[in-house]
């Protein structure tokens, strides 16, 4: 197991630069994972700390050990890439045991490793397969057997699902949160699927244009998002978000209706409201918040996902637990749940109860 420290970490192509100084610690056994939108840097990052990009500035610490200029088989560091990267004329086998092979270790304890890896894996039954009679899947747990083999500090994955169907990315993120589990070996993983990155993560790095806008645990993220970028790109749905006015005591809606919330101290004149969609309900005595027009009505049997055309507002989405019996066109009352709402002042910064 391994800790993994950057600091003050760049990375430029010419006069571009991808990656701003940025600080973060992983600790010993932790499951970090990496989200952003494409193009904010974090398949750069994991790449960087593999060795396979070159560190423009900063210092990279592993195990108390600055790694700058070490090559990549010198890290102690295995990589599962998105591409299964499988040699096809070798089997199952020969793929998880190749890395062992070309340092010339005891057949013996390739074996061993091999065979235990394929066990953990689910591939015992396929180890004289070649690569080309496996399912997309199977492919996936070769990879990663490839790299349990080595038995390396820190594994690095790079979107290892994102060939993979539905059914299937469901599966092996069961299977990868099970390996973390019985190895205990630190893992930093990259993906720009919220679900992964809630369902996996011990801490989340929300990366944006180069730089990190938040460091914490999957809850956190979810409650406390630090700005609008985090607010915006954590939950699916993502959540509501419109533009207010501060009064006092409180904030005046888009329809002109004043909202106490004597908790924050707001000194801001404009603030955005957020509010996430399983915070909002139907008001059934009053008008609640807002009212609106149904535009959109999806089913999803324990959800139903309601977008309601507020004017001057624009869509809310409202989730709403199991089914319910509300069609496109029907006129709706909204009530928001008010210890849920969160503020932003006019940079996009979270504004906290009390501060």
């Amino acid at each position: 197991m391994a800790t993994i420290t950057l600091n003050n970490i760049a990375k430029n192509y010419g006069a571009v630069e991808v990656i701003s100084g940025l600080d973060l610690d992983i600790f010993d056994g932790e499951f970090v994972v990496l989200v952003g939108p494409s193009g904010c840097g974090k398949s750069t990052l994991l790449r960087m700390i593999a060795g396979l990009e070159s560190i423009s500035g900063g210092d990279l610490v592993i195990d108390a050990e600055r790694v700058n200029a070490k090559p990549p088989r010198d890290r102690d560091i295995a990589m599962v890439f998105q591409s299964y990267a499988l040699y096809p004329h070798m089997n199952v086998e020969r793929n998880m045991g190749f890395s062992m092979e070309i340092r010339k270790e005891k057949k013996s304890l390739k074996t061993d490793r091999v065979g235990k890896a394929a066990t953990k894996l689910g591939l015992t039954p396929f180890l004289d397969r070649l690569p080309k009679a496996l399912s997309g899947g199977q492919r996936q747990r070769v990879a990663m057997g490839r790299a349990i083999v080595r038995n390396p500090k820190a594994f690095l994955f790079d979107e290892p699902l994102s060939n993979l169907d539905a059914a299937l990315r469901v599966g092996m993120r069961l299977e990868i949160a099970r390996l973390h589990r019985e190895l205990g070996t630190t893992m930093v993983y990259v993906t720009h699927d919220q679900v992964e990155a809630m369902t996996l993560a011990d801490r989340i790095v929300v990366m944006n244009l180069g730089n990190i806008e938040q460091v914490g645990t999957p809850i956190e993220l979810y409650e406390k998002p630090a700005n609008l970028f985090v607010a915006n790109f954590i939950g699916s749905p993502t959540m509501n978000i419109f533009d207010c006015s501060f009064a006092n005591g409180g904030i005046i809606l888009p329809n002109g209706t004043f909202l106490p919330l004597p908790a924050y101290a707001i000194s801001d004149q404009q603030v955005s409201l957020g509010i996430r969609p399983e915070h909002i309900q139907i008001a059934t005595n009053g008008p609640g918040q807002c009212q609106g027009e149904v535009e959109i009505v999806e089913r999803l049997g324990s959800d139903t996902m309601i977008y309601t055309n507020v004017s001057g507002w624009g869509l809310l989405v409202t989730r709403l637990n199991g089914t319910m019996d509300i069609k496109i066109g029907d006129a709706i009352a909204l009530a928001f749940d008010q210890p849920h709402i969160h503020l932003f002042n006019d940079t996009g910064a979270a504004i906290r109860v009390g501060v």
